[in-house]
């Protein structure tokens, strides 16, 4: 049998019972837009969340206290009084490889501003810390060294910030906001860098950590130090170093008695990573299950063809079609199937995912890769759940498929 024949034949078959072609199509459309779909938001949140992790600050490195424990209860990790600014200046000095340090002192405290208020997270910090967390200004200044030494009472604050206590495109500097009831001038309006989640630093106000320890803390003693070291390669040597420098200071002997703890921003971006391929595979996985549901779909359809179609394949055979012909006729059949709904598939996955972007709040991103694996997908679906109905087919008995009625 020529291909031209199958081709022509295919087409008449399909057209011949539409309604149900449409409804078969219409499974293996909705599987594969459903895996494109998933696949896309899964693919999204993992950029999305490593993005915010980096916009955090790259290269870093944070120290963290360790556990402060009373009477063998523990008040969980980051508790401990143990780091100071002594021990970020040693870090600065001591340790190679080092960009540049930022001690950081933070909590949480209420804001007002002429009748509006807001929670936000206050961080007492240096100079240093712009270079350390990547932070950028839209106006103003930020903290200098000279509002440290002079326990200056300045604020920097973040957009949403500034959208909660002023209002958007106000331009904050100058105006004064009260931090736990203390008078703040604010001096600068940091760049928005987006998202939730992650200490969001659109939602911080920035004071000079001499003041934060004088007016709020009352001690000398520092929430975290975040370090950037010169570049990615040299993360685990900064690490090490740092790690014994604070042994010998704190005149600990075991690593494992260490009063302070160290976070290292690959390690938190590859884990939040690998979360999201995790992700990523089970929806996947989910989205999958449609496909096979089209793939039985289709079976069950070409089973009643060969039901339907026995005579003709008895009068075909008696002719002189051969088994493989049947068996390529109704294989072809299931695969055109399949490749038409894959098609419409890959294209409503697209702009069901450009929908869920556009109108949503979930970032999705489409690949080529989603769209191939999808296409090569409903064409392997269409050959597996053809094959069956193909070889039974072409295995009927022409006398007996010329009897039938």
């Amino acid at each position: 049998m020529k291909l031209r024949d199958i081709i022509e034949e295919t087409c008449f078959a399909l057209s011949a019972n539409k309604v149900r072609s449409i409804l078969t199509i219409l499974g293996i459309v909705i599987g594969i837009s459903s895996v494109i779909v998933m696949l896309s938001i899964g693919q999204g949140a993992q950029n999305s969340i490593t993005s915010r992790i980096e916009s955090i600050g790259s290269n870093m490195i944070t120290v963290y206290p360790g556990v402060q424990r009373s009477g063998g209860i523990s008040s969980g990790r980051g508790s401990a009084k143990t780091l100071t600014i002594s021990d970020s200046d040693a870090i600065a000095s001591e340790v190679t490889n080092v960009k540049a340090v930022s001690p950081e002192v933070s909590s949480r405290y209420q804001i007002t501003a002429k009748g509006t208020n807001t929670n936000s997270q206050v961080c007492g910090v240096t100079t240093d810390y712009t270079i350390v967390k990547s932070l950028e200004m839209q106006s103003g200044d930020f903290i200098s060294s000279q509002n440290n030494s002079n326990y200056s009472k300045v604020a920097v604050i973040g957009p949403d910030v500034r959208d909660d206590l002023f209002g958007e495109d106000i331009d904050p500097v100058g105006k004064t906001i009260k931090i736990n009831k203390i008078s703040f001038q604010v001096i600068g309006l940091t760049k928005s860098k987006g998202g939730t989640g992650f200490g969001s630093q659109d939602d911080m106000i920035f004071i000079p950590i001499s003041t934060a320890q004088r007016f709020f803390t009352g001690d000398e003693y520092l929430s975290s130090i975040a370090v950037a070291a010169e570049n990615s390669e040299s993360m685990t040597i900064v690490q090490e170093e740092i790690t014994q420098l604070l042994l010998d200071r704190h005149n600990i002997s075991d690593s494992a008695s260490a009063d302070f703890r160290i976070l290292n921003q690959e390690d938190v971006a590859e884990t939040a990573s690998s979360i999201a391929k995790t992700l990523t595979l089970l929806l996947g996985f989910v989205a999958g299950i449609s496909l096979i549901v089209g793939g039985i779909g289709i079976m069950n359809m070409m089973l009643t063809n060969v039901t339907e179609r026995t005579r003709e394949i008895g009068l075909r055979k008696a002719i002189g079609a051969k088994p493989k012909d049947i068996s390529l006729q109704f294989l072809i059949e299931a695969t055109v199937l399949t490749i038409i709904g894959g098609n419409i598939g890959i294209i409503l996955g697209y702009v069901i995912a450009w929908g869920v972007t556009y109108f949503g709040s979930i970032a999705t991103k489409t690949t080529i890769f989603s769209a191939i694996l999808a296409f090569c997908v409903s064409t392997i679906i269409g050959i597996v759940f053809g094959y069956y109905p193909a070889r039974r087919a072409s295995r009927l008995n022409p006398i007996d498929a010329l009897r039938y009625e």
